[in-house]
């Protein structure tokens, strides 16, 4: 019998991309699905949550499909991977659109590169210079160890494409971190959740590999 990943389909982000990236990379028993169906996301044995564009409507989606639940519901019970946007909505909030509140699994806020509170005066000032959204390749500083790091050196690459990053209070989440006019927080990791703000099924060899960590991880680190 295979095992299920399901990609959630809540109507946002370049779904076929990681789909075809998983199906890359999965064992022989495993299955990709892309999927709207709470029932088919509930049975899943793994879940990825990607996805791009505005956290207002990412919620919004969620809720018009009533597939928040049900997310909320794997992020807490089986291995877990969120991608993009489907990390960022995992934070209490964002400063999106003068505030959008999120699915509060973290702690935490979503800010805008340019309104950084923590940055002094001159770091501002240099922020301000930056293309924004952050889009290419930057490395990542792995900050402990984890199975999705298996096989990927400290400091590769990935592809980034985002003008948001999660800010969470706790600093134990902090899986790795980017530098961008200031080193934010680039990955989250706690227990079964993994979640990343670049694009692994668009990062090449070590993000293929991640996305192969994940097919054969059992949500413990």
């Amino acid at each position: 019998m295979s095992s299920v990943i399901a990609v959630v389909d809540y109507g946002m982000g370049n779904l076929r991309s990681v789909s075809k990236a998983l199906e890359h990379v999965t064992a022989e028993n495993q299955r990709v699905v892309i999927t709207s169906d709470a029932r088919e996301i509930e049975n899943a044995e793994r879940v990825v949550f990607p996805g791009q564009g505005a956290v207002r409507g990412c919620m919004q989606h969620l809720q018009d499909i009533q597939l928040e639940a049900v997310v909320m519901k794997a992020a807490h019970e089986k291995p877990f991977l969120g991608i993009c946007m489907g990390m960022q909505v995992l934070m209490s909030r964002s400063e999106e659109n003068q505030g959008v509140d999120c699915m509060g699994l973290y702690a935490g806020v979503v800010r805008a590169f340019a309104n950084d509170k923590s940055a002094d005066e001159k770091l501002k000032s240099q922020m301000q210079d930056l293309k924004i959204p952050h889009m290419g390749w930057n490395k990542v500083s792995q900050k402990r160890s984890h199975p999705l790091w298996q096989d990927i050196k400290d400091d590769s690459r990935f592809y980034f494409v985002h003008s948001y990053y999660v800010d969470p209070e706790d600093e134990g989440l902090v899986a790795g971190t980017t530098e961008y006019g200031i080193d934010f927080v680039s990955v989250i990791a706690r227990d079964n959740v993994f979640a990343a703000q670049f694009h692994p099924e668009k990062s090449a060899h070590d993000g293929l590999q991640l996305l192969k960590n994940f097919c054969r991880w059992n949500g413990q680190t």
